[in-house]
């Protein structure tokens, strides 16, 4: 079992949480989205409060890395004159909302994330801290591999469904009602959910008889019918990464470490950005490691970097600095997960599961890929 310090809460713009490298600031862009003055106006207050440094994170939202306690009331002076700081800590904290970034202005995803957001700051059950809705409503489902406990999709009919995570089914619902209906279904949870605090540790009950689509997406640089999709290695960008892409247009956030360039048909080469959805780098998830957190026991993005090249094709990786596996909650196929006496291997599981080897030195990883 892990002995290292787990929080219950994810930093936003007004709690934040200390780091190895300053307090992380996480900004929670509304409906996934920066304006260009947005998204330039937090590479400027990066570079000036922080230690230039930005992260997108699984759930689509920028951290600001490296702020100090004596900056961080300026920042948020910054960030609330743009439009980015939500009323009260409690309201961005329960504002945990992802949204498909395939969205069209004045479409039913745009209309209801709105709605969502505006029901979740006037009245919402007592949920977990890390409890999280997503508005998945294009043709397809984009997210179901990413972090949310109550979800709006699509039937293969085009019908709306919900889905508590977890469901091989959802329940259908009318886009008049929706809202409604999701909030019925957390407050469900939040009255029934023991100690549970995700969804997919409890099952609702009622009639949810729809089969979900399967999730075929495989998110990949490239162009859509939106703009132009970029990756981060390890989701990670500075301020003048953040300050050029946002010269190209608004910048719509993901949980995949890609950003999507609003109507961008044609990029430059950006310092930081990859455009080729071959590069072995976005394979591999990393978190920030050490020295950047404190409870981090090696470097692991630099580490990523070496070992990219020997990646096979198509061959994924997650190099975790302790056993909780921040980035990659989940199991995956391959694990390095950083002890105090090396590297631990850890084949379909999770950062902290039993490894098949232990006590490996960062030069022994790679005969092990």
């Amino acid at each position: 079992m892990s002995t290292h310090d787990v929080k219950g809460w994810c930093p936003g713009v007004l709690r934040p949480m200390m780091s190895g490298d300053g307090l992380v600031v996480r900004v929670r862009p509304y409906h996934g989205r920066l304006s260009r003055a947005q998204a330039d106006g937090i590479a400027s207050m990066a570079a000036a409060h922080g230690n230039g440094l930005l992260d997108v994170s699984s759930r689509g939202n920028l951290q600001i890395r490296g702020v100090s306690q004596d900056s961080h009331a300026a920042l948020i002076e910054g960030l609330y004159a743009l439009g980015l700081v939500d009323p009260t800590p409690e309201i961005e904290q329960r504002r945990n909302i992802l949204t498909t970034p395939f969205w069209q202005r004045g479409d039913e995803t745009e209309a209801l994330t709105k709605a969502l957001t505006k029901h979740l700051a006037a009245q919402a059950p007592d949920l977990p801290a890390k409890f999280g809705f997503a508005v998945d409503t294009g043709p397809k489902p984009v997210l179901q591999n990413a972090s949310a406990d109550i979800r709006i999709e699509r039937d293969a009919g085009g019908g709306l469904i919900l889905v508590a995570d977890g469901m091989d089914t959802g329940q259908p619902i009318a886009s008049d009602t929706a809202i409604d209906e999701v909030m019925i279904l957390a407050q469900w949870f939040a009255t029934h959910r023991g100690d549970a605090t995700r969804m997919k540790a409890i099952t609702p009950p009622g009639a949810a008889l729809v089969p979900r689509q399967t999730d075929s997406y495989l998110p990949a640089p490239g162009y859509t019918p939106n703009g132009a999709m970029v990756g981060l290695a390890f989701g990670q960008l500075d301020v003048q990464t953040l300050a050029s892409l946002a010269k190209h247009g608004a910048l719509r956030l993901t949980p995949w470490r890609l950003i999507l360039v609003e109507s961008a048909r044609a990029l430059p080469q950006i310092d930081g950005v990859i455009t080729d959805p071959n590069n072995p780098l976005l394979r591999i998830t990393a978190c920030t490691g050490a020295p950047g957190c404190p409870q981090a026991l090696a470097q692991t993005r630099s580490l990523g970097r070496a070992l990219a090249p020997h990646l096979k094709p198509a061959q994924t990786l997650h190099i975790s600095g302790c056993t909780k596996g921040c980035a990659h909650p989940r199991a995956a196929p391959l694990t390095f997960t950083a002890q105090p006496d090396g590297f631990a291997l850890v084949r379909d599981g999770k950062a902290g599961d039993p490894p098949a080897r232990a006590g490996l030195s960062p030069m022994d990883l790679k005969d092990h890929l």
